[in-house]
């Protein structure tokens, strides 16, 4: 197995492990990404009317739509913080546990930090050669 089948295999285990966690955490309950995608949906059929009243509306939730889809996770963990300081009260949740949940909130990021850093090697050792080999599993 090459270096880049051995870091495949690494960002797939970091990556199944942070999916644990979100899991774990329960914010797998606020699929933003999935709700802005619809909503631009929206804003190009049958919604139509109201980008037309806002012309900077659709450029915008294009910009939103695109940046989610490229930091969603990241910006996940961002948002647990607010979510677990708003919600925790709301559902009687002792404080302590709401420091917990915000705690995957800061420490969440680490290992999306080394996963998108093993990505970006990755596709520096695959660079130029052909897409299959990139996405290819590891045999064995």
């Amino acid at each position: 197995m090459g270096e880049d089948g051995a870091l495949l295999r690494r960002i797939r285990v970091w990556l199944a492990v942070f999916i644990v966690c979100l899991v774990l955490s329960g914010l797998t309950a606020f699929p933003l990404v999935t709700e802005v995608r619809l909503l631009h949906e929206a804003l190009t059929s049958w919604a139509a009317p109201v980008a037309d009243a806002f012309p900077g509306l659709l450029e915008w939730m294009e910009r939103v739509r695109e940046g989610l889809e490229a930091a969603d996770g990241m910006i996940a963990c961002a948002g647990i913080i607010p979510l677990a300081l708003i919600c925790g009260p709301i559902r009687g949740i002792p404080f302590g546990w709401t420091v917990i949940d915000m705690s995957f909130g800061v420490y969440g990021v680490i290992p999306l930090l080394v996963v998108r850093r093993m990505i970006k090697r990755l596709e520096a050792l695959t660079e130029g050669a052909p897409a299959a080999r990139a996405v290819e599993p590891a045999a064995g």
